[in-house]
Formats: structure tokens, sequence, C-alpha cells
């Protein structure tokens, strides 16, 4: 259990450490290897990672099981690579919590001055060659030595042993280092919320018969976003407003008529210049969200919070201005209700901030309820918002339309 454990957390490790120089790289796991790091595109492995954890300090062995699978894993990775794509020899790491002695072709093919891939492969072919070795990797080092002289060379030319890395409780140290995590009091915390939410996308990383988690890859850029919005949790950074609340022309006011954000403050009677002053607040929060999600200041799953936090402040509202509505109210009593639950909406939700710890400009907040309730008529039942006492009732006809 814990070297599935070890895997999920080096993939997170390497991860950060990738994302200081590329952060358009990704990572998957469980396709071709442990741990997959792809090229832009997503798609072509650029390195392929096996994870061995071992609990009991040790040295990794010349005929051990963790070499020989690791080496018949990549052939038959690469065989499933070229196939397709023909595509160029991924780097092959074996990271080991064992050591590899010294003289050895483990320790030759470590990184740095001192690396022999020639060497090495001569001592592999004669560790694979021999009749007497273990017989737990006698079939993987078969599939070693059926490989032409060439197709050898070129394997072991692509590997590399990164031993002796640190065991799954000494593992922290490293993760908050790469991500950027200070010394302080709440450093703990910082790096306990962000493993909470990487164990969530390798979830859907391994996921694989359902459609609504299963994700093909996690970028670095993905993972700084989170890490920024769970650091700002303990700093008093904000959100950068890269938009100009500037008042809509009539031909970009006119293109929302029909739509129920605009319903929605026709039916309390609001005349057409407060229409328009929350228009320019939905038009301009709903760009800003777009550019946050563009450029990774903000993840789809904390903007998902911030909507759901705005509805419940929308929900107190709406449930005690309505708690003595009756239906013998007549329409100018319902739209003045409607128009309080707007004004107090309005109010309620202009100070929550869009991360937690920071402060959000109030448009934001106002603007990104107007784009609840233009979903009213299709959102889920819990994520549904209106002014008017019986908007769901007036939302039906549209539903209905659009059902037919």
């Amino acid at each position: 259990m814990t070297g599935y454990l070890y895997q999920c957390e080096l993939a997170l490790l390497e991860l950060a450490r990738r994302s200081w120089e590329d952060a358009s790289c990704a990572v998957r796991m469980e396709v071709l290897d442990d741990i997959e790091f792809l090229d832009p595109d997503g798609h072509t492995p650029l390195e392929l990672i096996q994870s061995k954890h071992r609990e009991a300090a040790g040295s990794l062995s010349e005929a051990g099981k963790d070499l020989w699978r690791s080496v018949a894993s990549w052939i038959d990775a690469l065989e499933a690579l070229a196939a397709p794509s023909g595509a160029a020899m991924p780097l092959l790491r074996l990271v080991s919590t064992q050591v590899a002695p010294a003289g050895t072709f483990l320790s030759m093919l470590r990184p740095g001055a001192l690396r022999d891939t020639r060497a090495a492969l001569a001592r592999m072919e004669e560790v694979a060659a021999d009749k007497d070795g273990a017989e737990g990797t006698a079939k993987d080092r078969e599939l070693f030595m059926a490989l032409a002289p060439a197709q050898r060379q070129s394997l072991v030319d692509a590997i590399t042993v990164d031993d002796g890395a640190p065991v799954m409780s000494d593992l922290n140290p490293s993760l908050a280092k790469e991500l950027g995590i200070t010394p302080s009091d709440h450093a703990q915390a910082a790096l306990d919320d962000i493993k909470g939410w990487w164990y969530g996308m390798a979830v859907g990383l391994l996921e694989r018969k359902n459609p609504q988690r299963k994700r093909p890859a996690v970028s670095a850029q993905e993972l700084m976003c989170r890490r920024d919005e769970i650091l700002d949790r303990y700093t008093t950074r904000n959100l950068p407003i890269t938009e100009t609340l500037s008042n809509l022309t009539q031909a970009e006011i006119a293109g929302y008529e029909g739509q129920l954000v605009v319903n929605q403050m026709r039916w309390i009677g609001l005349p057409d210049p407060e229409i328009a002053m929350h228009l320019r607040e939905y038009h301009h929060a709903r760009a800003q969200r777009s550019e946050w999600l563009r450029t990774f200041k903000i993840t789809t799953e904390r903007l998902g919070e911030y909507e759901q936090e705005l509805h419940d402040e929308w929900e107190h509202v709406f449930r005690r201005r309505t708690r003595r509505f009756h239906g013998d109210m007549d329409a100018s009593e319902r739209e003045s209700l409607g128009q309080d639950v707007l004004d107090d909406t309005m109010d309620r939700v202009a100070d929550r901030p869009a991360r937690p710890g920071s402060v959000t400009a109030p448009w934001i907040g106002r603007g990104t309820v107007h784009g609840l309730a233009d979903q009213a008529d299709t959102a889920d039942p819990d994520r549904t918002v209106g002014w008017h006492p019986e908007y769901q009732d007036l939302c039906k006809p549209r539903e209905e339309t659009q059902d037919q």
C-alpha cells in the first residue's frame, strides 16, 4: 500500500520540480508506466518512470526484480509507443529508495560524469544471460536478450537510475521545497491541503470507467494554480483584475435581450438603466473569470466552490424574503419583493472573495450571481438563482421550449 501511495506522491514531487522550468509539462499515471511526463501536446511521453519503494534500507540487486521487471515494462511500453507514432525514445528512469552498490551496472547508469552506458550494457548482458540467475526474473531477462544488439544499446542509453530516493516518510521536506512552501506556522497545513487536492487528481488519473472523473493528465500549470490558491489562504495575495468596468454599448446591451439574465430582472420590474448597470457587471465578471481560468490564476474547482458560496448567500436572502409570500399578493408586491431579494443579494455577495484570504472587486461577485441567474432554467436545483418569488415557475416555459 505504501508503494502505491509513494507512486502518487512521487508524481506530485516530479511535477512540482518540473514546474519551475516548464509549466506546460503534464503527468499521467498507469498508462504506459507508473508515472509518465508528456510533451506539450499532451500525448507523447517524454519520460517513463518506474517507482520502487522499499522501507528497509538495502542495496539494489543487479539480478533483482526491481530492475528487470522495469526493463520488461519499458520494452512493452516502447513497443506500444512506437507502433502508432514512431515516437523518439523517451527517458527511462528507475527511482528507488534503495542504493546501487559501487561497481554494478546500476551505479553506471546514474546521471552524472561517471555514467557509462557501454560498460553498463556489457555487464547487463552478462547478468541477463546467466542461466543460474533468479528464477523470478528469467522471462524479463530473456525479453531483454531477445532485442537486437543495437536495440539493447539504445534501451540502456535511455535508462537512468535514481537510487537513494527518500522514503515515503521523508518526502514532505522535498515536496515543500519544490512547491515553494517556506517554513512557517502554516507550512504543514498548506502542504496537507495541496496533497489532499493532488490525491483527488490522482484518482482521476487512475480512473478508467467513470468519464466524469477520468482525466488524461494534470499539468504543472494546474498544480501551480492550485498551490497559489491554497497558499493564499494563509496570505493576502489577490487575484489580478484585468477587466475595466466600463459601460456597455447599446449594441452589447441589445445582445443580451431575451436571455434569462435580463428576463429575471424584467420579471421584478427593473427599469432599463438599472438592467444596463447589472449587465455591465455580469459582462465584465464573466470575461474576468474566463481570463483567470485561461491564465491559470484560478482552478475550475475553486471557481465552482466560489459560485456555491454565492448561491448560499442568495439562498439566505431568498428564503428570508419570501417567507411570508402568498398567492394573493398582486403583481407590484411580487415585483417589490423580488427587488428586495436582488438588492440584498448584491450587498451580501459583494464582499465574498473569489479566493479565501484575498480581496475581490465587488462587481465580480455581483456579476457572477447574475451568471447563476442566467442558468436558472438549466442548472442543478441546488445551483439555481432567481429574484422573483415565483422565478422557478416563470422559467418553465423556456425549459419546455428547449425540450421540444
